[in-house]
């Protein structure tokens, strides 16, 4: 935790139901397996894409005069929702509401509460409004309500002397027929042209690619989720059926991932674990116990091997 925000994933799942506890409707994320255009634009309405990447440490990162790609557009600091970044681990909900701030009321709607932040912190500069932000108990409560459970600390850095790998999240989004960068990290939303809704797949395509190039070969570590018009509502009003139970299967899941990331599950492992040692010993005291650990120890080591030679191994089910 930091600052009272905690770390969240970059899963579609989780920036769905966020939007929806925060009051969005007809909003969703879909995750994008590939920077081509057609990916993107079987989509559309593509209200923007959030970019997860590793956050270089050996170079700067921000700079005052030029970024690495396209321009600063200072004016537009001020015209559009732009926010400086005030505080860790809450880029991925800024980036998301860099795009959905931006969006006029006719394409979305963000519902009473989110309006109300988005008017008063229009008349604030960036700095403020990231202040704001990071203040705001509504966005910051619904942001932590989907953290992670992690009820062990990792002690491996501390006793290594490496420092982690940190990641952060940017927005693309069209606005009023230009192509912005919206990094709270940067002094100003970063300009890459002109663009429509309708160019935008292969606008951003392209930027996207540039950026993924200065990376090493070897550098994979990268995720690209697409804020869409509700799959369910377009499936309806096409009388898509097979589509529409798709999506509704696909919200399910979701929200059962969901529950699952929040859930620590410490407590129930112990509980029947104990229970299986209690049986075990019941069935044959101390020698039972023994043997049932061994023959699992031996079914590990024939998986293993059997991986080793390429055979794959075969998942064999623990009797009892």
């Amino acid at each position: 935790m930091s600052g009272g925000w905690n770390t969240i994933e970059s899963d579609a799942g989780v920036f769905t139901f966020l939007l929806n506890n925060l009051g969005v409707k007809d909003v969703q994320f879909e995750e994008l397996l590939s920077l081509e255009p057609e990916a993107l634009a079987e989509l559309y309405p593509v209200y923007g894409v959030i970019f997860l990447f590793k956050y270089p440490t050996d170079t700067p990162y921000t700079s005052t005069d030029k970024p690495l790609d396209g321009a600063f557009d200072r004016e537009a600091a001020e015209n559009l929702w732009f926010a400086a970044q005030t505080i860790q681990n809450a880029c991925g909900t800024q980036a998301l509401l860099s795009m959905l701030m931006n969006r006029e009321d006719s394409e979305v709607e963000i519902g009473d509460k989110l309006r109300e932040f988005k008017e008063f912190t229009l008349a604030l500069p960036p700095e403020f409004r990231g202040e704001a932000l990071s203040n705001s108990e509504l966005i910051r409560d619904v942001h932590n309500s989907f953290a992670k459970s992690s009820p062990f600390v990792d002690e491996t850095q501390r006793q290594s002397g490496e420092t982690e790998d940190a990641f952060h999240f940017v927005a693309y989004t069209p606005i009023n027929g230009t192509l912005y960068e919206l990094d709270g990290l940067q002094p100003a939303p970063i300009t890459h042209g002109a663009c429509s809704a309708e160019d935008f797949p292969v606008k951003v395509a392209e930027v996207l690619q540039r950026r993924v190039a200065r990376y090493d070969l070897s550098e994979i570590r990268f995720n690209l989720m697409a804020m869409v018009h509700d799959r369910r509502v377009t499936a309806r009003e096409i009388g898509d059926m097979e589509a529409l139970a798709r999506e509704e299967r696909k919200r399910r899941d979701w929200q059962f991932e969901n529950a699952l990331r929040r859930h620590n599950f410490v407590g129930f492992a112990g509980a029947v674990l104990k229970g299986v040692v209690e049986m075990k010993l019941k069935e044959g005291g101390e020698g039972a116990y023994k043997s049932w650990v061994e023959e699992a120890k031996a079914k590990t080591r024939q998986r293993l091997e059997g991986r080793k030679k390429g055979g794959g191994g075969e998942d064999v089910e623990m009797a009892g």
